[in-house]
């Protein structure tokens, strides 16, 4: 199989898609039997849209993995003790840095140009996190000696941007945690002095449910470009299900790497899908799943602008055909 970072083409995206399609039903046993009890013959598959995506619940009740691998590396989803929590197990973890390294070089820079700090308590505080991660694998990649991760010290994250001059700066947050720390920095603000390096980026990475009052995606953005006082406020979508990022670099307007790709089905019947500018749930195809799978119908709802999609919100009470058989 040719590797998927050297995508160049709709025709090469295409064929990859049909190539992982049938390695993943003959190698991948939960989404051989969910194509299976959809009655859909592989044979008869010759367009992307054709291609069965599998209800991502399935990775809360299923290994969602290669046969032919074992591996004891795995992403878990954040959420409380008490929830049945997604787990990815990850065949080979180099697939995952590539991709990391790829996304953030086509959309923001070569990571080793930048300080990377990190705004990310929900996500330290829980174990096994794919968002974690990432930005170490970036740190690494950094190797700056600023590089580092702050829970919930304000004070010393302000003093830090304070410190750091013109040096480029990558501030990796949670939505929330984001606010927070603006609503820290004008406590401390004395007669408007307080300003942020013009070369830093921030890069919100969602996750406002249950711990801030909900604001829409917008709403964040302005209040965050406001408060930061720069324009450089961007997105990172992603999930603890994929291996490859999406990333915004304004107006909640996202765009995939080469191996990555976002389809819009209707809510309703999943094997109609939506034109663009229509709102429906989102379908993703990420190529670098080659050992899980790599066609996954998410629970959140988008739209297809241009070359570029948004991300509007979640399905409630979503209920997704073709689950219920197999979660049990």
């Amino acid at each position: 199989m040719k590797s998927i970072f050297n995508i160049r083409t709709e025709q090469e995206f295409i064929e990859a898609c049909l190539e992982t399609f049938r390695f993943q039903y003959e190698n991948i046993e939960v989404y051989r039997k969910f194509v299976d009890f959809l009655k859909i013959n592989p044979a008869d598959i010759h367009e992307v849209s054709k291609i069965p995506f599998l209800p991502i619940e399935m990775f809360k009740n299923h290994q969602v993995l290669d046969k032919n691998v074992t591996t004891d590396l795995f992403f878990q989803s954040s959420g409380t003790t008490q929830m049945n929590l997604s787990k990815h197990f990850i065949a080979d973890e180099k697939i995952y840095q590539e991709s990391i390294y790829k996304s953030f070089d086509c959309f923001i820079g070569k990571p080793e140009d930048f300080i990377f700090l990190g705004l990310l308590p929900s996500y330290l505080e829980k174990q096994n996190s794919s968002l974690i991660y990432m930005v170490d694998y970036l740190m690494k990649k950094s190797s700056r000696p600023e590089n580092g991760y702050f829970l919930y010290n304000h004070s010393d994250l302000l003093e830090l941007l304070n410190t750091l001059g013109d040096k480029k700066i990558i501030l990796f947050g949670v939505s929330f945690a984001l606010l927070d720390f603006l609503d820290f920095c004008d406590a401390e603000r004395k007669d408007d002095v307080l300003k942020f390096s013009d070369h830093l980026i921030v890069i919100e990475t969602g996750g406002m449910k249950g711990r801030k009052e909900e604001m829409t995606k917008d709403e964040l953005l302005k209040t965050l470009q406001e408060g930061f006082k720069t324009d450089k406020i961007y997105s990172e979508y992603s999930m603890t299900e994929l291996l490859s990022q999406a990333y915004s670099l304004g107006n909640n307007e996202y765009q995939c790497p080469g191996w990555m790709k976002i389809l819009i089905r209707n809510a309703e019947d999943p094997f109609n899908y939506e034109t663009e500018g229509r709102t429906g749930a989102i379908n993703i195809i990420d190529l670098a799943n080659i050992h899980s799978c790599s066609f996954i119908a998410t629970q959140d709802l988008g739209k297809i602008v241009g070359d570029k999609f948004q991300v509007l919100g979640r399905i409630d009470h979503s209920d997704i055909r073709g689950c219920s058989l197999l979660v049990s």
